[in-house]
């Protein structure tokens, strides 16, 4: 199910209400700017703990040799080349982006695997992706829903890609679920990361939008609620650092 859209209708680009067309274009440029130093900045803002978090993911896809998997907004690759040692040589990772600049980076990192038979790069748009529905075992978005316009758009596509049996998994930055750390937590987003940002990156503004973007990001109960609506069954979620993020996993049967 999408969201209505009325003539006029403004969407959150972090605290910041803009139209809703304009998103994907500010959030495209965002991603133009850090796109040379996002690694880097993930592995410094977080200090190492991305990886963590994306291993919990790669242990919860059930992927096995053979199997197909979809890797959405996939940007630099990392979910990707875990899937791809899992499927093997005679499976499929599709790594899709609606970035450009940030899907090159993916596919150069997949190439310097060795990863080219097995693998497939497309840029893409999570609200409607171009491919056959039910061909997929295991669609992944990791750290870009939040990002998307229109979130139940994004859902209802990316359950339309699954075969039966097949599981959708969303990692993603959540709220935080031990309210004493909060203001600790809300002082390394919006003091210390824009400076990092502006250090590392050369660019304050897009890390400003990231702690923003997750203040305005549906919580977990709310985000499993959603993906119900999309079609998804036996939906869940599992904090992760407290809920700093959190991995939601939903079903098609």
């Amino acid at each position: 199910m999408t969201e209505t859209r009325k003539p006029g209708q403004s969407t959150d680009f972090g605290f910041e209400q803009i139209a809703w067309s304009d998103k994907a274009r500010r959030v495209r440029g965002v991603f133009d700017s850090v796109a040379n130093r996002y690694d880097v900045m993930n592995d410094l803002m977080s200090l190492g703990a991305h990886r963590l978090w994306k291993r919990f993911t790669l242990a919860c896809t059930n992927l096995r040799p053979g199997q197909r998997a979809l890797d959405v907004a996939g940007g630099t690759g990392d979910l990707s080349l875990g899937m791809l040692k899992q499927v093997g040589a005679n499976g499929l990772v599709v790594l899709t982006d609606i970035n450009a600049e940030m899907l090159r980076r993916g596919r150069d990192r997949l190439i310097d695997a060795g990863f080219t038979a097995n693998s497939r790069v497309v840029q893409a748009n999570a609200e409607c992706l171009p491919f056959r529905p039910a061909q997929f075992d295991c669609v992944t978005i990791g750290f870009g829903l939040r990002n998307v316009t229109d979130k139940p758009a994004a859902l209802a596509s990316m359950r339309s890609m699954l075969r039966p049996g097949g599981q959708l998994i969303v990692l993603e930055f959540s709220q935080l679920a031990v309210p004493a750390l909060r203001p600790l937590y809300d002082t390394y987003s919006f003091k210390v990361l824009p400076k990092l940002g502006q250090l590392v990156a050369g660019d304050a503004a897009s890390y400003q939008y990231l702690a923003e973007s997750i203040r305005k990001h549906p919580d977990q109960e709310t985000l499993r609620d959603m993906m119900r609506t999309a079609g998804l069954a036996d939906c869940s979620y599992q904090n992760l650092s407290g809920g700093i993020v959190a991995v939601h996993r939903g079903y098609v049967y």
